[in-house]
């Protein structure tokens, strides 16, 4: 396999990052939303989840060869924060049309690097894990891409550290050890187990024999490829249809069509369980998937007494707590194995042993059709941010933040009309054919049906207050004649 040197690292010219950015989330709420979730979060150290693991495969991987794997609500806020690196991901964002889980994601990444390049090598990755040492996983990624030239699907096995119930496990089959490297070697896997009980975890901790399955993944995308026809045929079939659109101005129409009859399946289920291919490879290198708020004691760093602290916290007492707060000040008294996590519009607070039950307020907020499960109240945009001050029945309420420079789409709105009014900086309003500007204190209305934009030509922050009034103010009564950010309506 041919290599190129580029700084100080060496990489593949056949090995692409492949991460996947498609999940909700939920068990980060409320700081995590369904449009905004745990691997856009800044939990622990520089930058997001997202971001950190972006900047970890850079270490192995070119960021020509990276690949986001995600859907349309999610694509704006992924874009916007792998902004750097926008030249090279301009054609590296695969959408799916809707979740299907792992297995499909995969598939149909494999499916289009296959296209791009027949000796392509996989690293999949998650992008809301956490890797605290980064040159390990850098050497781990290495030695596993030899095992995936030689036609291996390779997964990493993490030591269990205690009887984990939420996790799978891989038993390895120690009489069949494939390859060894320094502190790497390579076994076939004996079989994966699901999420087991408690007895059952303890069982395997005891016996040194389980690891857990860290969801990554190393492997050629031709090899994943003839498992899938092999383990799915059904899957594989579907995905076959597709391959003389890839590229094409007709791969998106076909591949909705496609995903309309896709199962539903995991990787491990689609694949892995099954295929006499699967290597697990035991790492050291610092994971933790931070599954919720109980687990984040895992990575963060904690005080005296035990407690993860972020935020405005002003504390007496408590111990073994996480304690997170958004904007405003929290005071926490006395607290013992407690979660407390404070944003503008929700406060939650439960036992730490029940944080993995924070996906069931999620579900009941869904069915209520509360907002609180979709979104903050402060959405980050590339044009700057809004921020829902109030709403009622057909009224909304909202604060605009343009930042110098930049200018919302071209638009118009259905079922909408606006009324804005400038707080601070200037505003340079399109409305039909006309073009103004406004100045602080300075006011316009927008009836529905018009195309309008806003724009801030100015040197400093531009704010207004947006009055939305009619039947239906959802975002996604948007539509767009023109925009500087590439995007795809109706979000935004």
């Amino acid at each position: 396999m041919a290599c190129g040197i580029q700084g100080d690292k060496i990489m593949s010219n056949h090995v692409y990052g492949v991460i996947l950015a498609g999940g909700s989330g939920t068990r980060f709420w409320p700081l995590s939303r369904e449009r905004f979730p745990k691997q856009l979060l800044r939990i622990i150290g520089e930058g997001t989840l997202l971001q950190q693991t972006f900047e970890r495969l850079l270490q192995h991987i070119g960021a020509k060869h990276m690949t986001v794997v995600t859907n349309d609500v999610q694509a704006e806020s992924i874009r916007l924060q792998l902004s750097k690196w926008k030249d090279d991901l301009v054609d590296n964002i695969i959408l799916e049309p809707e979740g299907r889980n792992t297995a499909p994601a995969i598939a149909l990444t494999a499916l289009q690097l296959m296209h791009r390049d027949p000796e392509a090598v996989m690293v999949v990755v998650p992008a809301d894990h956490v890797v605290t040492a980064a040159k390990k996983f850098t050497r781990a990624v290495q030695f596993a891409t030899k095992l995936a030239e030689q036609g291996h699907l390779v997964t990493f096995g993490i030591q269990p550290s205690r009887p984990e119930t939420g996790y799978g496990y891989i038993q390895p089959n120690k009489r069949r050890r494939l390859r060894a490297q320094g502190a790497f070697v390579g076994y076939s896997v004996a079989r994966f187990v699901e999420k087991p009980d408690l007895p059952t975890a303890k069982r395997y901790c005891r016996s040194g024999n389980y690891f857990w399955n860290s969801g990554i993944f190393v492997w050629k995308a031709a090899t994943i490829l003839e498992e899938f026809a092999l383990q799915q045929p059904i899957l594989s079939k579907l995905l076959n249809s597709l391959q003389r659109q890839v590229g094409t101005l007709e791969f998106p129409a076909a591949l909705r069509k496609a995903y309309a009859k896709m199962p539903s399946l995991s990787i491990d289920h689609a694949v892995m369980e099954h295929s006499a291919r699967s290597v697990v490879v035991p790492v050291d290198f610092g994971w933790s998937d931070v599954g919720s708020w109980g687990s984040l004691e895992e990575v963060a760093p904690l005080d005296k007494a035990g407690n993860v602290r972020n935020g405005n916290i002003i504390d007496i007492g408590s111990q073994n707590s996480v304690l997170f707060a958004d904007r405003r000040l929290v005071a926490t008294i006395g607290l013992d194995n407690m979660v407390v996590v404070d944003t503008p519009d929700a406060t939650l607070v439960c036992p730490k042993d029940r944080a993995q039950d924070v996906k069931a307020i999620v579900n009941l907020l869904k069915q209520q059709q509360a907002p609180e499960h979709l979104e903050h109240r402060t959405v980050q945009r590339p044009w700057g941010a809004y921020t829902v001050l109030e709403e009622g029945p057909g009224y909304k309420v909202k604060r605009i933040e343009v930042v110098p420079g930049k200018r919302l789409s071209l638009q118009l709105h259905h079922q909408r009309s606006e009324h804005w009014v400038v707080i601070t900086g200037i505003a340079r309003v399109t409305r039909g054919e006309e073009v103004y500007d406004l100045q602080a204190g300075m006011s316009t209305g927008i009836p529905k049906e018009t195309a309008h934009r806003l724009e801030n030509p100015g040197v400093g922050l531009l704010e207004i207050i947006e009055i939305q009034n009619g039947p239906y103010l959802g975002e996604d009564d948007i539509v767009r004649l023109k925009d500087d950010f590439g995007r795809l309506q109706p979000v935004g």
